[in-house]
């Protein structure tokens, strides 16, 4: 399974992007596929997006989102960051590579080549946003107690 996150958080004012990713920079991986992509916001430069895309078992989903929540409590953002952040999650249902020129014929939604059971996936969306919530519980109170 591949999920995504993208995390919408703007700086304060007098911030920059290299304050950010001094203090968001991850001092410990996942253990499993992870990628983070970073964009400014063209519009508004002092909106950071961050793009995260994980793979790992639905099992073991719950277990990474604690290392990010680890993560930022010993590497607050709150220096840098204004407090409202814009939070999205999602289950990855399709990469669609349009790289080519000219005309492409359509096709299913796929990861890896492999076609997606969309019912399973609906099936697993409510266990996914269960355990963003337990996350996020638990990253508001250990934050609270600091």
């Amino acid at each position: 399974m591949k999920t995504v996150a993208i995390v919408t958080r703007r700086l304060k004012e007098g911030k920059k992007y290299e304050d950010f990713r001094k203090a968001w920079y991850h001092t410990v991986g996942f253990g499993t596929p992870t990628k983070m992509f970073t964009a400014i916001n063209v519009n508004n430069p002092r909106e950071i997006i961050v793009m995260g895309f994980v793979e790992t078992e639905l099992d073991k989903y719950l277990a990474r989102l604690k290392i990010d929540v680890k993560e930022r409590l010993n590497n607050p953002l709150d220096d840098i960051i204004e407090p409202e952040i814009d939070r999205k999650f999602g289950i990855v249902v399709s990469e669609d590579d349009f790289s080519s020129e000219g005309v492409i014929d359509y096709k299913d939604a796929s990861i890896n080549g492999k076609e997606t059971d969309l019912e399973k996936v609906n099936q697993k969306l409510s266990e996914i946003a269960q355990m963003i919530c337990l996350a996020s519980v638990e990253r508001d109170k250990l934050k609270a107690e600091k």
